[in-house]
């Protein structure tokens, strides 16, 4: 059961510490986190003493079935219009709002509704810095996506074999997550075989398996609109020694990531410890993303583990750890798990097998 009149109380003293009168909050995975409403139209205006949901009729009995620690009101016309007039009539100075969710055409209605800049934007993503650290029941649900992540993946496993598309892969992928209880797919799986696996982001396409080579499966379940995210790669047909030795160096990689994750560590020191197990292998250069990310009600959110990102990490943080090689027209390997920041290091989420399995 998730505590919203805690969240909002939070977001409360955060508010008075920025010296912020009210917000107008547009991010639907930000409405969700402080009220609990899941519709597909909302604003959400909090202000030191309350806060009013405002949707439109197609929610009536939902927005009051789902929505605790705030108002409901039911928008005769545009919920956002709504929301910004009742704000205009608080007597505040400003509202304030999150630039990097807010988008460019709410933005333009809100300053129509209510002129003379009345409308500040944030210097800091107060509600997201909440969403960070997650509280137990968020924990518990993303331990149950995770794990429906790993079953689903060893479900799989036989299915995977030379001649079969990439697509038919993913497609049995989704069908069996869906039918071991996924309401969703955290983003569109990636099924990435021989060449195409040099595509980080290889998405399936009609190419079949080959006979010998890795295939990259990266993919996420939602449950209860908590995200999980997991990459293994396998390998069809008999492994060569050098590909062996780089699934190795990026398994280590992996792991040094993976042990790098604790309270008071910044993002940039987790990655590094990945990125400098492959430079030592000599395989820095094919490795050209960011270490992992933070996971939640979105696939992706802060923290950014990445060079540069001084962020420090803290209990209830839960990230991604996913170095990988891509050498392109030969083969690509990802390996990632999502692991959970404790008081005294990380612990992994996603317990599937890394070792390279070979079908």
């Amino acid at each position: 059961m998730m505590d919203h009149v805690a969240r909002l109380r939070a977001l409360r003293r955060k508010m008075s510490e920025q010296k912020v009168e009210a917000m107008l909050i547009t991010a639907l995975p930000d409405v969700r986190y402080l009220c609990g409403f899941t519709g597909s139209n909302a604003a959400l205006v909090v202000t030191g003493r309350r806060a009013t949901l405002y949707t439109d009729g197609r929610y009536t009995t939902q927005a009051k079935e789902e929505t605790s620690g705030a108002r409901v009101v039911i928008a005769a016309k545009s919920a956002l219009k709504e929301a910004c007039t009742a704000l205009g009539k608080l007597g505040v100075s400003h509202a304030f709002f999150d630039p990097s969710s807010t988008t460019v055409a709410q933005l333009a209605v809100m300053k129509k509704e209510v002129r003379g800049g009345f409308f500040v934007p944030a210097k800091r993503a107060l509600v997201g810095e909440l969403r960070e650290r997650k509280d137990t029941a968020e924990i518990a649900l993303m331990e149950r996506a995770a794990q429906l992540g790993c079953d689903v993946f060893d479900k799989l496993l036989p299915k995977i074999e030379s001649g079969v598309s990439e697509m038919e892969i993913a497609a049995e992928l989704e069908y069996l997550a869906r039918k071991m209880g996924a309401e969703a797919m955290s983003f569109e799986t990636i099924v990435a075989s021989g060449s195409r696996s040099a595509l980080p982001h290889g998405r399936a396409t009609e190419q079949k398996l080959p006979a010998n080579g890795f295939i990259t499966l990266d993919f996420g379940v939602i449950l209860n609109g908590y995200c999980s995210d997991m990459t293994r790669t396998v390998h069809l047909g008999e492994v060569s020694r050098a590909e062996r030795e780089a699934y190795d160096a990026v398994l280590e990689a992996q792991q040094a990531g993976v042990s790098a994750v604790k309270p008071g560590a910044t993002c940039d020191e987790v990655d590094e410890a990945a990125r400098s197990v492959l430079k030592a292998a000599g395989l820095a250069k094919f490795f050209t993303h960011s270490t992992g990310h933070g996971v939640g009600l979105e696939i992706h959110e802060t923290p950014r583990l990445a060079q540069g990102q001084r962020q420090v990490l803290e209990p209830g943080m839960v990230v991604t750890i996913e170095p990988g090689i891509y050498i392109a027209g030969r083969y690509g390997i990802r390996i990632e798990d999502m692991v959970l920041v404790t008081e005294d290091g990380g612990r992994i989420l996603t317990p599937a097998s890394k070792a390279l399995i070979e079908l």
